[in-house]
C-alpha cells in the first residue's frame, strides 16, 4: 500500500529526523513550492502534489550528501542582495559581510568617490555589496575564471549595479591602475586540510592556496601598493587561525594601521593595512 503524500510540516519533520538543520529545510521546502519561510507555517497542513514530494525529495537528498543549500536553489542573501549562484563560485559566507562592512567604514571615512577592486570576485558578492551601499565608488571587479566572471556580470546585470567586471588572475590586467581601497576574499585553505572532503561540491581553485594556505595572500599583499593610492587600503579575508600570519605579511611588507576584523564566531577573520603615502 503506498503511503500517503506528507503534509508541509511533516516533510519538515522528516527532514529534521534526518540530520537536516531546519533552516536548510525551510529553505529547500519553499523553493519547491514557492513559499517564504513564513508561507510554510501558515500552511503546514497543505499536501504535497507528486511533482513537489519527488523534487522535495531529491533536493533534501543532495544537502544531506553535503551539497550547499545555495547551489540546490540558485540563490543566496548576501548584504541585502539576493545572487543567484552556481557551482561555478563559492556559496558565499555571512562572514565576509565582515569585509565588506570594513570596506564600507574605510569609504564612508573617505568622503569622496572612491575607486574600488575586489579580486577573486566569483559570484560578485562584495564587489556588488559596495557598489549597492556606496553608489557614488567607482567599482571594479576581476576573477581568473570565465565561468564565475559570466555569474557575477549576469548577478550586477539583474540587479542594475554598475560595475566593471574583467577576466584575469589577480592583477595581470590592470597595469597603470590604482584604488583607493582593495578587498579579496581569495583562496586561503591549505593543500591538505581535513575539511576539504566537506567543501567538495565547491570549485576547488576557490578554495586551496599552497601548502600554508597563504600563497595567493602573500602574491597579494606583495603585489597590491603598485595598485593602491598613497593612503590606500588592502582588505583580505582568511581562515580564522590565519590572522597573526597575514597581519606579519602586512607589516613586513610596508603597511601601516595594520588591523583586524572578528567575524561572526568571534574569530580574527579579516586584516588589512593601509599604505602609506612617500616618505611616511
Amino acid at each position: 500500500m503506498t503511503s500517503p503524500a506528507p503534509t508541509i510540516g511533516q516533510a519538515l519533520a522528516q527532514a529534521r529526523d534526518a540530520g537536516l538543520a531546519r533552516l536548510d529545510a525551510q529553505l529547500l521546502l519553499g523553493h519547491v513550492c514557492g513559499l517564504s519561510r513564513t508561507g510554510l507555517l501558515t500552511n503546514d497542513d497543505q499536501v504535497l502534489p507528486a511533482a513537489q514530494l519527488a523534487r522535495w525529495q531529491q533536493l533534501l537528498a543532495r544537502r544531506l550528501a553535503g551539497e550547499p543549500v545555495a547551489y540546490l536553489t540558485g540563490r543566496h542573501e548576501f548584504h541585502g542582495l539576493t545572487l543567484h549562484i552556481t557551482s561555478d563560485v563559492l556559496d558565499p559566507r555571512p562572514d565576509t559581510e565582515t569585509l565588506v562592512d570594513w570596506g564600507l567604514e574605510l569609504l564612508a571615512r573617505l568622503g569622496r568617490p572612491a575607486r574600488v577592486l575586489d579580486l577573486g570576485t566569483g559570484s560578485g558578492a562584495i564587489a556588488l555589496a559596495i557598489k549597492h551601499r556606496c553608489p557614488s565608488a567607482q567599482v571594479s571587479a576581476v576573477d581568473f575564471s570565465a565561468a564565475a566572471l559570466a555569474v557575477a556580470r549576469a548577478n550586477g546585470a539583474r540587479l542594475n549595479l554598475d560595475v566593471d567586471w574583467q577576466p584575469g588572475n589577480w592583477f595581470e590586467n590592470l597595469a597603470g591602475q590604482r584604488f583607493d581601497l582593495i578587498l579579496s576574499n581569495p583562496p586561503y585553505i591549505a593543500e591538505d586540510d581535513p575539511h576539504m572532503p566537506a567543501l567538495r561540491h565547491e570549485p576547488r581553485q576557490a578554495l586551496v592556496s599552497g601548502a600554508d594556505g597563504l600563497d595567493d595572500i602573500r602574491s597579494l599583499v606583495r603585489q597590491a601598493p603598485q595598485h593602491l593610492v598613497a593612503g590606500g587600503w588592502l582588505l583580505l579575508e582568511h581562515g580564522h587561525d590565519q590572522g597573526v600570519a597575514v597581519q606579519d605579511l602586512l607589516r613586513s611588507t610596508g603597511y601601516r594601521e595594520v588591523d583586524r576584523r572578528l567575524d561572526l564566531a568571534d574569530h580574527v577573520r579579516c586584516s588589512g593595512g593601509q599604505w602609506p603615502a612617500a616618505g611616511n
